[in-house]
């Protein structure tokens, strides 16, 4: 059958399996929608397929799906079926599951069977067809290069597990990207920190930042050569968890580390949600330790493979910004590009992207500079559903202007502008805001707004042209991607950002990527001297990001936010 002479190339990427499922949609070469599930369907971690994220790419760029070119997936299913499974495959439960029935059996047929691919094409009754490509885990997550502002790069990919790797190096130049190594599951460095992570308390695969933030108050020396015991290096080829501590492989026990690991550490696990003690804080600083330790030496050896000066980062473990802002100093790399969704619900951009040029041969167009690719609410919209709620509010020409007096007079805000953040960083258009000079604003947003631990910190969200004036060796920082150590004599001026270490994990505002959010920034500083607010997301504990103007609303209503700003409307508590 022929295909259809088309104006424009337009391929979906989906992410469907895992947690935080999510869709992209490209249209020759670039994002013209993008979001994560949980967002639509308000829970948060979701593993529901993205089938409301679909509905809202073809609705915004006005397509039917017969319309696409292409469907990519983040996961190759084909490498799932090189084992041949008798069980599942000879009698299907229902029909419909030939369509892993027929390939298993026919792999197992050929030798040599590791599917490197795998695609499919379905015809429908009025001509119309859809094809689908399902692009490896980790190519998914090194397509991220594609986006990245370098011609040429060494990329490396680090997360728990894809179908079979947990670690890949690979090397990026123009439209294609080479695979050089690999390191399969179980040896995982994103299975290791999660596991600690659940040793803490916290719920793996959602709550490694909260390690994160804790390790900054603890002494890594106390468990750092307990942990650091457990890994083991192979020369140049990597390295190896002693996996008699770890049950993250088993994946139906009931917890990612055995007695063994309880024994080695000497102290018992944290109960779900009780506050860390001393120790704990040791063992996060210690697994913080050993990760950046393993992390710097893997990039290490990726240099050695490709001598390039630019680096691309991804998979779930690129989330650690404290890492990622010892890049340059601990590793010979000058330059590093994290896109702003690194973690598996990247996956779907990864996918559309690896499709685009890789399959279709697509010459790259596209740097990745903001991440505003969800849904967006007009001004009209906004005030429709305020007079429907029957809110009482007030609307504002200079409404830049209006909030930041308002973070300047100690209110703590919600800002509501634009389209939705792709990602889990709020940038500056689904954000809670506040003023970074009153030492208590911390703990107020984390008590009476966020409801979380005190010890989570916030980022500042500075004007880029002031980096180097608040931050040591700071780099531009648009995705609030790296960790850096504010400068000693600034600490005391901006008390609410900086953290217990003295760092702040920064976030860059250009005016070109967000005028609206940099001109509020601007006019705090022309209100304070100072030319950053602290910044973090516009949701409760237990929640996702903020999506629609009704989520906004009713998570202003149950929180202590002070005022609301959507779109060019205030809302004010005792306004109301």
């Amino acid at each position: 059958m022929k295909h259809k002479r088309r104006s424009s190339r337009k391929i979906l990427g989906i992410s469907p399996v895992g947690f935080n499922t999510s869709c992209t949609l490209l249209v020759d070469g670039k994002v013209v929608f993008a979001v994560e599930e949980e967002r639509l369907t308000r829970e948060k971690r979701t593993r529901s397929f993205p089938v409301q994220g679909i509905r809202e790419a073809l609705k915004t760029a006005s397509l039917r799906l017969q319309d696409l070119d292409a469907i990519a997936v983040s996961w190759n299913p084909a490498i799932n079926l090189e084992a041949f499974n008798l069980a599942q495959s000879q009698r299907p439960r229902y029909l419909g599951e030939l369509f892993y029935s027929v390939p298993n059996y026919l792999m197992a047929l050929k030798e040599g069977n590791f599917a490197a691919a795998a695609e499919q094409t379905l015809h429908f009754l009025d001509e119309a067809q859809v094809r689908v490509h399902y692009v490896t885990h980790h190519l998914a997550h090194a397509a991220a290069f594609f986006v990245s502002p370098y011609e040429e790069a060494a990329i490396m990919t680090v997360d728990a597990f894809g179908e079979k790797d947990c670690v890949t190096f690979n090397k990026g130049k123009a439209n294609k990207i080479q695979s050089l190594w690999s390191q399969e599951f179980p040896h995982s460095l994103g299975s290791f920190y999660s596991a600690i992570t659940e040793y803490l308390g916290f719920q793996a695969q959602s709550d490694e930042w909260k390690l994160m933030g804790a390790s900054s108050y603890g002494d890594s020396n106390r468990f750092y050569p307990k942990l650091r015991s457990l890994i083991h290096w192979k020369n140049d080829d990597g390295f190896e968890l002693d996996l008699t501590h770890f049950n993250h492989y088993q994946f139906h026990r009931p917890s990612r580390y055995t007695p063994k690991l309880i024994q080695h550490l000497g102290i018992p696990p944290n109960r779900r949600d009780q506050p860390l003690n001393a120790e704990q804080y040791d063992l996060a600083a210690a697994a913080q330790r050993v990760t950046e330790e393993v992390y710097f030496r893997l990039l290490q050896q990726l240099h050695a493979r490709t001598r390039s000066k630019n680096l691309v980062l991804a998979g779930g473990v690129a989330f650690n910004s404290v890492a990622n802002g010892k890049i340059l100093e601990q590793t010979p790399f000058r330059q590093v590009f994290i896109p702003p969704v690194p973690d598996d619900a990247g996956g779907s951009l990864g996918a559309a992207y690896h499709c685009h040029h890789q399959i279709f041969g697509q010459p790259r167009c596209h740097i990745l500079r903001s991440n505003y690719f969800g849904p967006g609410f007009s001004n009209e919209e906004i005030r429709s559903l305020l007079r429907k709620f029957k809110i009482n509010y007030s609307t504002h020409k200079d409404i830049a202007r209006t909030a930041a007096k308002l973070v300047a007079s100690d209110k703590i805000i919600g800002w509501f502008q634009g389209r939705l953040e792709f990602g889990d960083r709020a940038l500056g258009n689904r954000s809670i805001l506040a003023d970074p000079r009153d030492a208590s604003m911390k703990d107020r947003v984390n008590e009476t707004v966020k409801y979380r631990e005190p010890f989570r910190p916030f980022a500042p969200s500075i004007l880029t042209e002031h980096i180097n004036d608040y931050f040591e060796n700071a780099v531009p920082t648009p995705f609030m991607e790296k960790v850096f150590m504010i400068r000693e004599e600034k600490r005391k001026l901006i008390p609410a950002v900086t953290h217990v270490d003295g760092t702040g994990r920064l976030q860059t505002v250009d005016r070109k990527q967000n005028p609206l959010y940099w001109q509020l920034i601007d006019e705090f500083r022309k209100i304070t001297g100072l030319p950053l607010v602290l910044n973090t997301s516009f949701n409760l504990k237990g929640e996702p990001m903020v999506c629609s103007p009704q989520d906004a609303v009713r998570t202003f209503f149950s929180s202590g936010l002070d005022a609301l700003v959507m779109g060019d409307c205030l809302l004010q508590k005792g306004h109301c």
